[in-house]
C-alpha cells in the first residue's frame, strides 16, 4: 500500500456500526409501540471500547445505524466499521462506498477477526482480533501515513489492558440496555460456535477494579439496565463468583442502582452458591444456550454440560432464585428430524420460556461443525450462514428434507406466537418465578405509560380472544407478578410481530396481492401519462417477490398517496419487499414523497431505497429506517 500523507492535526475518526437486519431480537414492535423513547436494544460496546483505544488526542465519532442515518460525506480522515457475520452484508456496502468516495476504510468486528479474508478487496486496512494492542499499533501507523493493509492478533490479550468503554459518545438514552464485559473465552466445545475458535477456551476477565470504573460511568450517564455480554459470565467459576461479590458489594453501596442480565451455560442451576450470588448481586435474566431436549442431539454437537441434569428442573431451579429465563434452541442436527419441532414446542412451552430463540442450525465459518460439513459435501454454495433466526442455513440436513424443514420451521415459530401459546408459557414459568428479581427502571409515571400502551396497542387491539388469554395470565398469580407478566407479553408480543411480517404462511395469496398491486399502480399511473416518468416491474424468487418501482419526476399527489396506501397495504399482509429508484425529483414532490415513505416506515426493513447521486444531497433518506442503497450491486 502506497504511503500516505502525514496528518499534522488531530485525526478525524468516525466508527460505524451498521444497521441490523430485523430478527426477533429486535424486539421493534416493542421498541417503537410501547417503550417510548427507544430505537434499539443495545450499544455497539466495541466500538466504545475501540474509541477508548485511540491516542486521546483524535476527534473520534461513534455513528449506530440502528438508531441513526448515516453521514454521507462525514468530516473524517478515516472510516471504521465493524460487524458481526449477519451484517456482513451491510458492512460489505458501508466499506465500498466510503472507500469509493476516497476515505481510508478500516473493517473490523467479530466477523472480519473470523473471516479476513472476506475483506481483501473490501478495505484499505483489516483489523482481525482483538483489538486492545492492535488497534493503538494501527493508529500510530496511520498517523506516520504507514498504514498495513492487515492487522492480526496472534497472541493472547490481557483484559487487565482493556481501558473503559467511551460510552459518552453514544446515544445511550436510545438504547433500552448498555452493556459491559467481564471475560472472553468459553471452556466448552460445542461444534457449532465460533467463539472458542476467536477466543479460546481459558477464559480470561478483568479485574473488578475495571467493572467498579465502567459500572460508576454508568452511574453518572444515569443508566439502569446493564447487560454482560460474556458469552459465559460463569466460564471459571471462581473468576464468577469474584465478580458476584464485588456486584453485591457495589449494589450495596450505590441503593441498588442496576439490574443486571447475562449468558451463562445451563450448569448455573447445578450451583447453590453461585444462584444465591446471582439473586444477591440483582441478576434479572440469564440468556441459556439449552440447544436441544434431546440429549442424543446434544452429545452430538459436545454439549455434554446440557445433558448432566434435567433441563426442565434445571430451568424451574433458576426460576425459584428469582432469575428470568431466556433460551437460545437449534433444530437441524444431524439427530434431528421434524418431529424434533413438537419437541422443542413441547419444552419451551413446559418450561415457560417466553423469549425463546429458535434458530435452524448454521455451519459457521472455522468452525469443527463446517469443516465436517464440508467434507461430506453438505454445504450449500453460497448460502449465507450469518442470521440463524431466518428460514433457511447454509447446509443439507441429513434426516430431513430441506423444504420441509425450513416449513416446520416457520410453522413452529408462527405456532409459540400465538395468543394461548403466550399464555401459557406465562402461566407455566409464574407457578416457579414466584419472586422475580426484575425491576424495570422506570418512573412510576413511565410505568403507568408502558401499561396503557401495552394495553391499548397490544392487548385490546388483539381482540376479545387476546384479551381473555392476557387475563388467564393476571388471574392466576398475584399481584407482585403482575409487571412480569406484563413484561412476557409484550417480549410475545414483540416476537408476534415480526413473525407476522416475516414468517408469512400465505405465499400464494401473498404473490397474487404483489400482483394486483403491480396492475393498480400501472392502471394509477397510465390514467394520467407522463413520459417514462415512472416503470414497475415484479420478480419472483425463492425467498419471495420484489415490486420495484422508478420514480423520474411528473407525477402527482394523487398517485404518491394512492401509491403510498397500496404499498402499506402490500407490506402490512404479505413478506414481499419493495424496492424504490428515485431518480429525479421535481420541485414540489418532496413533501409527497416524504409522507409516502412515512407510510411505509413501519416496513422499511423490507424497503430499499436508492438515489440518483445528482439528486441525493437533497433528499436525506434515513438510513436507520430503511436500506439505502449505497452499493449498485445490493440493489
Amino acid at each position: 500500500m502506497a504511503n500516505l500523507p502525514l496528518i499534522h492535526r488531530p485525526v478525524r475518526l468516525v466508527l460505524i456500526n451498521p444497521r441490523f437486519p430485523e430478527s426477533f431480537w429486535s424486539f421493534r414492535w416493542a421498541v417503537e409501540k410501547v417503550l417510548r423513547g427507544k430505537r434499539t436494544m443495545n450499544p455497539p460496546l466495541g466500538l466504545a471500547t475501540l474509541a477508548a483505544l485511540c491516542p486521546p488526542h483524535w476527534e473520534v465519532e461513534i455513528v449506530d445505524e440502528n438508531i441513526e442515518s448515516i453521514p454521507l460525506a462525514p468530516k473524517a480522515d478515516l472510516i471504521g466499521v465493524c460487524g458481526m457475520a449477519v451484517q456482513f452484508p451491510r458492512q460489505r456496502e458501508l466499506l465500498n462506498y466510503y472507500r469509493r468516495k476516497g476515505y481510508h476504510v478500516v473493517a473490523g468486528g467479530s466477523y472480519a477477526s473470523l473471516c479476513p479474508e472476506h475483506y481483501e478487496h473490501l478495505a484499505d486496512t483489516v483489523v482481525a482480533g482483538e483489538a486492545e494492542y492492535i488497534w493503538p499499533r494501527f493508529c500510530r501507523d496511520f498517523e506516520q501515513g504507514t498504514p498495513r493493509k492487515l492487522y492480526r492478533e496472534t497472541g493472547v490479550v490481557a483484559l487487565k489492558d482493556s481501558p473503559p468503554p467511551r460510552f459518552d459518545l453514544l446515544k445511550i438514552d436510545k438504547y433500552a440496555t448498555v452493556g459491559l464485559q467481564y471475560s472472553r473465552g468459553c471452556p466448552f466445545q460445542c461444534d457449532f460456535c465460533d467463539i472458542i475458535v476467536m477466543f479460546g477456551r481459558q477464559p480470561r476477565v478483568k479485574d473488578v477494579a475495571q467493572i467498579g470504573q465502567e459500572l460508576d460511568r454508568l452511574r453518572a450517564l444515569n443508566v439502569h439496565n446493564v447487560f454482560f455480554v460474556d458469552d459465559n459470565l460463569i466460564g471459571n467459576k471462581a473468576r464468577a463468583k469474584e465478580l458476584l461479590r464485588f456486584l453485591i458489594d457495589y449494589q450495596r453501596t450505590h441503593g441498588y442502582r442496576f439490574q443486571f442480565g447475562t449468558q451463562a451455560s445451563l450448569n448455573l442451576a447445578e450451583n447453590e452458591e453461585l444462584l444465591r450470588l446471582f439473586g444477591e448481586a440483582n441478576f434479572a435474566w440469564v440468556f441459556l444456550g439449552i440447544e436441544s431436549p434431546d440429549a442424543e442431539s446434544l452429545k452430538e454437537i459436545n454439549k455434554t454440560q446440557n445433558t448432566r441434569l434435567d433441563l426442565l428442573t434445571a430451568v424451574r431451579k433458576i426460576y425459584a432464585a428469582g432469575i428470568d429465563v431466556l433460551g437460545g434452541f437449534i433444530v437441524g442436527f444431524d439427530n434431528d428430524t421434524l418431529d424434533t419441532f413438537e419437541r422443542q414446542y413441547r419444552f419451551i412451552t413446559d418450561a415457560g420460556i417466553q423469549v425463546a430463540m429458535i434458530g435452524l442450525l448454521a455451519a459457521l465459518p472455522k468452525t469443527p461443525l463446517h469443516e465436517r460439513l464440508k467434507k461430506e459435501g453438505r454445504l450449500i454454495p453460497g448460502a449465507e450462514c450469518g442470521d440463524n433466526t431466518k428460514a433457511g442455513t447454509n447446509f443439507i440436513p441429513k434426516r430431513m428434507d430441506y423444504a420441509a424443514m425450513v416449513q416446520a420451521y416457520q410453522a413452529l415459530c408462527r405456532r409459540l406466537v400465538g395468543n394461548r401459546a403466550i399464555a401459557d408459557r406465562i402461566r407455566n414459568k409464574t407457578r416457579y418465578l414466584r419472586r422475580p428479581l426484575a425491576q424495570n427502571g422506570y418512573s412510576w409515571r413511565q410505568q403507568l405509560g408502558i401499561v396503557r400502551r401495552f394495553f391499548t396497542r397490544g392487548v385490546l387491539l388483539g381482540g376479545p380472544g387476546r384479551l381473555y388469554q392476557f387475563l388467564r395470565t393476571v388471574t392466576c398469580c398475584p399481584p407482585r407478578l403482575w409487571p412480569q407478566v406484563i413484561g412476557d407479553w409484550i417480549a410475545g408480543l414483540a416476537m408476534r410481530d415480526y413473525g407476522k411480517r416475516y414468517f408469512s404462511d400465505n405465499s400464494a395469496k401473498g404473490r397474487r396481492l404483489a400482483q394486483k398491486t403491480l396492475e393498480f399502480l400501472r392502471r394509477s399511473y397510465d390514467a394520467r401519462p407522463r413520459a417514462g416518468a415512472l416503470e414497475v416491474s415484479l420478480r419472483f424468487a425463492e425467498t419471495g417477490a420484489n415490486l420495484a418501482l422508478t420514480l423520474r419526476g411528473a407525477l402527482d399527489r394523487r398517485f404518491f398517496r394512492r401509491a403510498g396506501r397500496r404499498l402499506e397495504k402490500l407490506l402490512r399482509r404479505s413478506a414481499t419487499t419493495v424496492t424504490l429508484y428515485i431518480e429525479e425529483l421535481r420541485e414540489g414532490q418532496r413533501h409527497h414523497l416524504d409522507l409516502l415513505l412515512k407510510r411505509l416506515a413501519r416496513y422499511g426493513d423490507r424497503v430499499s431505497i436508492r438515489v440518483s447521486e445528482k439528486i441525493r444531497p437533497m433528499l436525506a433518506i434515513n438510513s436507520s429506517v430503511f436500506h439505502l442503497v449505497l452499493d449498485e450491486t445490493s440493489a
